[in-house]
């Protein structure tokens, strides 16, 4: 059985595909369960067990409210797009003509067009006019460096934000168990039994791990910390200790960020949605909404039922502004509400669901798809690109069962990032074969002139004319235009 379920679990257009570090982390001394990067825990994969009894699922109201009013303003309108301050040219390898390097593990680019880079515990900006980045080390988690007694174990991606921000995802272990007691050590689920001896520090710290910073540009050039993302956009507990569940912060479920995705245009242009350790989170300036995700439950031996949510490496963004999720099982559609508030709220009204599936034609129920990107091309077509089994079209036959079937052709089954273009077609990323294209027309080529033969990452920037393909390999970074 399938289903959506939000924060409480039991037990438009994108710039999109952020990669992560292949290597797997080192687990964490003393307990605790290591987040690895590239590939999940064997056996059934992570079962949701968020504390010392399972919250029930949210109650969806057969009357629900009216939607309420958005909590931010409206995004400006978009204005007309202009060439943008980076050369005109069909293909540019960046990391040649501005010195970016190879090793660079995420880019992004901000409303401001500058250029952000992620490389460990650097992050380097490559402003208009610059002939290379400039490069800040140690700033927010990466300050006094990475490792089990630091506050995180590694970074793993970057989004541009408005005009001098830019967010960045680190990586931490998973919890034994992802409740926390709060100072006056009361209990879930009432809260009406304080016991101050229940309270353990040190594990009251494991918020601050992992999880994401908002980072943004000196007047002098360097990158400096803004702040630790922390505010809920429900007011819940504490507002200095990272993410933790907007409907009840004594969870801290979403720890470690994969992937991330910022929505280019439409409705909701600006918004940031993170895919974690356990499901997707919201962003909107300095606010957050954690957590939804599309699940399924494993039957167990007392009859009792174990969530299954995975780990979200796959975001996209439909062409109408309809989230696209890709986890290790699931792939789901869902309009995302006006207000961030709405966002973890499994209600049809606020957050319409479209789909929530695994996809038959592949794989059981059990078997892992391991989604890494999704999209929707311009004729309305979905793709899901696979780590393992290639590039899927698939179809949302009803709410709860989506059709699949494989495109044929690319001469390799390990995928890393797709990107659909405003010329119909849609842009592959290979690991070990490099870029491919397929046309408007279903035809699929090799692109011709990238460096390196691993693709990391895909962003799409159509704010600009003509519009810019991001391209980060193995071998530094490369800007496609005119697609």
């Amino acid at each position: 059985m399938r289903g959506w379920v939000g924060a409480w679990a039991l037990g438009a257009w994108v710039a999109t595909g952020c990669g992560v570090p292949e290597e797997p982390v080192a687990p964490p001394q003393g307990g605790g369960t290591p987040i690895v990067v590239e590939e999940p825990p064997p056996s059934s994969g992570p079962e949701v067990t968020p504390g010392p009894v399972e919250p029930p699922p949210p109650t969806v109201d057969p009357n629900p409210p009216v939607q309420p009013p958005p909590t931010a303003p409206p995004p400006p309108p978009t204005a007309e797009p202009t060439v943008g301050p980076w050369p005109d040219e069909a293909l540019v390898n960046y990391s040649s003509r501005y010195g970016l390097g190879a090793s660079i593990q995420g880019v992004a680019v901000d409303d401001a067009y500058n250029i952000w880079l992620l490389d460990g515990e650097r992050i380097g900006v490559l402003r208009p006019g610059d002939s290379a980045p400039r490069w800040t080390s140690g700033v927010g988690q990466a300050a006094g460096g990475f490792g089990q007694d630091r506050r995180a174990l590694d970074s793993s991606v970057i989004c541009g934000g408005s005009a001098g921000r830019a967010y960045v995802g680190y990586l931490t272990y998973e919890l034994d168990t992802a409740f926390i007691y709060s100072p006056d050590g009361s209990d879930f689920p009432n809260y009406n039994n304080p016991d101050p001896t229940r309270f353990d520090p040190v594990k009251y710290d494991e918020y601050l791990k992992g999880d994401m910073d908002v980072v943004k540009l000196g007047a002098d050039g360097q990158v400096v910390l803004e702040e630790h993302l922390s505010r809920s956009a429900r007011s819940n507990g504490p507002s200095d200790i990272g993410i933790r569940n907007t409907n009840d912060h004594h969870f801290d479920e979403d720890r470690s960020v994969f992937t991330c995705v910022k929505v280019m245009r439409g409705q909701h242009r600006g918004d940031i949605y993170i895919g974690t350790n356990h499901g997707v989170t919201r962003v909107r300036g300095l606010e957050y909404n954690s957590h939804r995700h599309p699940v399924w439950f494993k039957p167990k031996p007392d009859g009792g039922q174990t969530q299954m949510a995975g780990y979200t490496y796959g975001l996209g963004i439909a062409q109408n502004g309809d989230v696209l999720i890709g986890n290790d099982w699931n792939l789901g559609v869902v309009t995302p509400s006006v207000a961030l508030a709405d966002w973890d709220k499994t209600n049809d009204t606020l957050n319409p669901e479209k789909l929530n599936s695994y996809l038959p034609e592949l794989n059981s129920l059990e078997d892992k798809d391991f989604w890494r990107s999704l999209q929707q091309t311009t004729d309305g077509s979905y793709y899901a690109a696979s780590k393992d089994f290639g590039l899927w079209k698939f179809t949302i036959a009803r709410r709860s069962e989506a059709r699949g079937t494989k495109v044929t052709g690319l001469p390799t089954d390990a995928l890393s990032s797709i990107a659909a273009t405003d010329d119909g077609s849609l842009f592959i990323g290979t690991r070990g074969f490099g870029l491919w294209k397929l046309d408007a027309q279903k035809q699929l080529t090799h692109v011709d002139g990238v460096d390196g033969v691993s693709v990391t990452q895909l962003v799409y920037d159509p704010t600009v004319k003509p519009a810019m393909l991001y391209v980060l390999t193995n071998a530094g970074l490369t800007v496609l235009r005119g697609h």
